[in-house]
């Protein structure tokens, strides 16, 4: 039996467990990745978790630290949802950029067809949304709802992924962002 929750460090090598546990959170450190957390059960949201902890962790917690929940339903498994991010006050571009390198190379290894995301957060444009292949989705009101299509045609492993990384290496020139 599987345990319940699992750390993997290397994409490549544990690519097999990635592609087989539906729940995960990615952990970029100082614009690395660090791990996937992978959860026996789904990111659940509640309003006082959103309003008084994420504006607590990203107000009090330094450097450049990024936390990214994705859920894969098991009603909807061509779909990958992108839950929630937490940032600390210094997380750089390069840090979300490899985080979102990462959860296309999860939906290449779960062969999903397509990433769902709720963009709550009015400081993340759509510019930037489309700089990294999301598309605007079902328009609302209340909600910002986004989408990444894959249909089979993903997007190259990035050249880090794999590798040990430098430590002073420039994090979003290695993306290709």
């Amino acid at each position: 039996m599987a345990p319940l929750f699992e750390t993997v460090t290397d994409l490549v090598d544990q690519a097999d467990v990635l592609a087989r546990r539906p729940y995960g959170v990615i952990e970029m450190v100082d614009g690395r990745f660090r791990r996937v957390l992978l959860r026996p059960y789904p990111k659940m949201l509640l309003g006082p978790e959103i309003l008084v902890f994420g504006a607590m962790h990203h107000r009090y917690r330094h450097g450049d630290r990024l936390l990214l929940y994705y859920n894969q339903s098991w009603r909807f498994r061509s779909f990958l949802a992108v839950k929630y991010a937490i940032s600390a006050r210094e997380t750089s571009m390069g840090s979300i950029a490899r985080a979102l390198d990462v959860l296309d190379e999860i939906a290449r290894l779960k062969r999903v067809d397509a990433m769902l995301g709720d963009v709550s957060n009015w400081r993340i444009s759509k510019r930037s949304l489309a700089r990294f292949g999301w598309q605007p989705h079902c328009p609302s009101r209340w909600h910002r709802h986004y989408v990444k299509r894959f249909y089979g045609d993903y997007p190259p492993q990035p050249a880090w992924m794999g590798k040990d990384e430098p430590a002073g290496e420039l994090m979003s020139c290695a993306s290709g962002r």
